[in-house]
């Protein structure tokens, strides 16, 4: 299992550097792996710097190519040619200096002095997608003109630099499977070995979430109280699906998780930091605006996530709506129901399920996922309302919208901690 350092240090009050908490988190029996340096700009823009165009012409032996001259703070003028359609003399540009190496996913190249159809040229001026800052590749990237010319691109585009923290985590170890859950390792191992009790475990507060109306309600069912012991939900109404901010980007993406958009990662960074799964479907999509949780007839045609038809058996547990399946619960999501650019409303489901229901369902299907992983090692049922609070919470706020129906905590058992007492005498 992969954490990130930057991460883990969000919920503890300590200066450790990551090989150090490596050490601590290695001795209380959660082995380290592999520490990997992570950045969410790869080569952290070393050698690009921010310049101006103080000349430009047509190149004479081409169509589409140009001469330019640009100051990046230097002595003399860099001598660029460059084939952006968009470059023109006065512009403030991002320029890749001799030696800097660039990446394009796992591949990278190094800038070179050349010549290009006869004439020299000693750097590149660079298109957003091709320093990763971002996606567009219509022309390079032209800067505001207050931009200082000379400056590192670093200090106008800052990079995130992490280290990822690889575990290998024992099935026993379900309480681990978390940011959390590795802190609560750390903070025990921190206040034993040095006889103190100042490190502390801070879990973001959930305190400000507050229904605010009861518009957009859907009733839930569990019809296998075997299988789902617990279920709970909540509906947000009036989000805004789209692209995820920077710094939840960079989170999922230091332990190995691609961006999706701003409420599937809200989902994924919530498992990640609870060791909570979570589901979130758009709700226009639930019909007859109702959850039934329960197993359909042996041979019952599904489609997931991946696109793929899957037959099910009559012991996989569903997460339905009032007419079909829209979900394999605990495993993997349908096609149909998930969140896409269009959706407006959301229902956010937060469960614990048997462990050996979806072990066993996993296994039929040959599918494993980060949320059964969890579920089958067994997860702490008294996290769902936790984790479905704060995940309402982070959606208002990097999506807008209101929280519009009371939450449906439908419980099947006894989930009250259990209290162990141990005498100093005894021990």
């Amino acid at each position: 299992m992969k954490v990130s350092y930057n991460w883990l240090k969000q919920y503890i009050n300590c200066d450790l550097s990551a090989e150090e908490i490596a050490k601590k988190l290695t001795g209380t029996g959660l082995e380290v792996e592999d520490l990997t340096p992570y950045e969410s700009i790869k080569g952290a823009l070393k050698g690009v710097v921010v310049g101006k165009v103080i000349y430009c012409v047509d190149h004479p032996n081409s169509d589409h190519l140009h001469i330019t001259k640009v100051d990046v703070g230097a002595e003399e003028p860099l001598n660029i040619v460059c084939g952006a359609p968009n470059v023109a003399e006065g512009q403030k540009v991002l320029v890749a200096t001799i030696g800097t190496e660039l990446h394009n996913g796992n591949e990278s190249f190094t800038i070179k002095k050349g010549k290009i159809r006869g004439e020299v040229s000693e750097g590149m001026i660079c298109a957003e997608d091709e320093l990763q800052i971002g996606e567009s590749h219509d022309g390079i990237m032209v800067l505001p003109e207050d931009y200082e010319v000379g400056k590192p691109a670093s200090y106008y585009f800052p990079v995130e630099q992490d280290t990822t923290i690889e575990i290998g985590l024992t099935a026993n170890r379900s309480d681990a499977t978390s940011h959390i859950g590795v802190n609560r390792d750390l903070v025990a191992a921190l206040n034993y070995q040095e006889k103190t009790d100042k490190y502390h475990l801070v879990i973001p507060s959930v305190d400000d979430f507050k229904v605010e109306n009861t518009n957009n309600d859907i009733e839930v069912v569990v019809e296998d109280t075997k299988a789902c012991p617990r279920y709970s939900g909540v509906t947000v109404s009036g989000v805004k699906v789209g692209p995820s901010p920077k710094w939840l980007k960079h989170r999922l993406e230091a332990i190995g998780l691609r961006s999706i958009n701003n409420i599937v990662d809200i989902s994924n960074y919530v498992l990640m930091e609870t060791g909570q799964p979570l589901h979130t479907f758009d709700a226009d999509k639930i019909k007859g605006k109702k959850v039934v949780v329960k197993c359909l007839e042996e041979g019952t045609k599904f489609v997931t996530l991946d696109g793929i038809e899957r037959k099910l058996s009559n012991t996989n547990l569903m997460i339905c709506n009032a007419e079909e399946p829209m979900c394999i619960a605990g495993v993997f999501g349908g096609a149909e129901s998930g969140v896409t650019e269009s959706t407006t409303n959301v229902f956010i489901e937060s469960a614990y399920f048997n462990p050996t229901s979806v072990r066993k369902t996993s296994k039929y299907h040959g599918l494993q996922t980060d949320a059964s992983f969890r579920f089958e090692r067994g997860c702490d049922p008294n996290m769902t309302l936790y984790a479905l609070k704060r995940a309402a919470l982070l959606i208002k706020e990097l999506a807008g919208g209101t929280i519009s129906s009371e939450i449906k905590d439908v419980i099947n058992g006894d989930f009250t901690p259990v209290r162990v007492e141990l005498k100093f005498a005894y021990l």
